[in-house]
């Protein structure tokens, strides 16, 4: 998870430093290549979160190895809780300093190591999953979904931009924000944007109809988090994701897939938030609820 840095009161989020791609024609220099590149994620973290769920819908765990640090984050950064194997390191950064000793800054997940070259290729979130979509295709399993349709991608980009901006990013703004109207800024758009995507899935199972597309991979890690964490531990109380009717029951519909499910864990979510975020919550309680059923029957698969 990125840095927070605070301007006028207003929490902005750290650049993205490795930006390289991985190219299905290795024209980056990077080429796509079954067992090369190990991922690094947090299964507390949103933009990780995401990575995992399209490396399991498209069949790409085989392609792609994973390591999982642990949920606790200190002031040394993101540790494995073993030494990884693959690369030897006890904590992320020894990578992001073996790749550039300069690097000043917080030391980010997901991000993606080389094996060949031994170095950090990307820790660029928002292009991580479309690069598994678009240039992981020889390695996709049979029958893996199009997240990504080409005739699509304009309109998923136009509303991925609204709700990183106002939704998965919009959290942060409130929960890290230090001026009351940075804070009601960022509540009045997250709460906007809710509202306006409550309305679109009442006419539709997922964000672009009966199949799941990017757009509903980089909302359903925030709606994961968002009674559980956002609500209460980032000020984001107008209402729970409980509330809406078709949020709620979309978001569990998601949940039952296992890509989804299988990749969401509460304990870390919560354990992460509470423990690490200290300027927001000095003693690091853990909140104990919400007591809510995940598992509960959707309904968005009837006619």
């Amino acid at each position: 998870m990125s840095v927070q840095e605070v301007e006028g009161g207003r929490f902005v989020r750290q650049a993205n430093r490795f930006t390289d791609r991985i190219t299905a024609d290795g024209s980056s220099g990077f080429p796509a290549e079954a067992g090369r590149y190990r991922l690094f994620v947090s299964y507390a973290c949103p933009w990780a979160h995401r990575t995992l769920i399209v490396r399991r819908l498209l069949g790409l765990e085989d392609a792609i190895s994973v390591a999982v640090v642990d949920p606790i984050r200190d002031e040394k950064g993101w540790r494995f809780p073993d030494r990884d194997p693959v690369t030897g390191a006890e904590f992320l950064s020894e990578l992001y300093l073996a790749t550039d000793p300069s690097f000043q800054g917080r030391y980010t997940v997901p991000s993606i190591w080389d094996t060949e070259t031994r170095r950090l290729v990307t820790n660029d979130f928002p292009n991580i999953t479309t690069m598994f979509e678009t240039e992981f295709t020889a390695h996709h399993r049979p029958g893996a979904p199009d997240l990504y349709p080409e005739a699509l991608r304009p309109e998923i980009d136009e509303l991925n931009d609204l709700v990183y901006r106002t939704v998965n990013n919009g959290v942060y703004k409130a929960g890290f924000a230090t001026s009351q109207d940075a804070y009601e800024e960022a509540f009045d758009a997250l709460f906007d944007t809710l509202d306006r995507i409550e309305e679109r899935l009442g006419g539709r199972r997922y964000l672009f109809g009966d199949e799941i597309t990017e757009a509903d991979v980089r909302l359903y890690p925030t709606l994961a988090r968002f009674d559980a964490v956002y609500h209460g531990h980032f000020k984001c109380n107008l209402r729970r994701l409980a509330d809406y009717d078709n949020l709620w029951a979309y978001a569990r519909d998601l949940y039952a897939i296992p890509a989804f499910g299988e990749t969401t864990n509460f304990d870390h979510i919560k354990r992460h938030y509470y423990v690490t975020q200290r300027n927001i919550n000095p003693s690091g309680v853990v909140a104990k609820g919400p007591a809510v059923d995940w598992t509960a029957p959707h309904g968005r698969d009837l006619p």
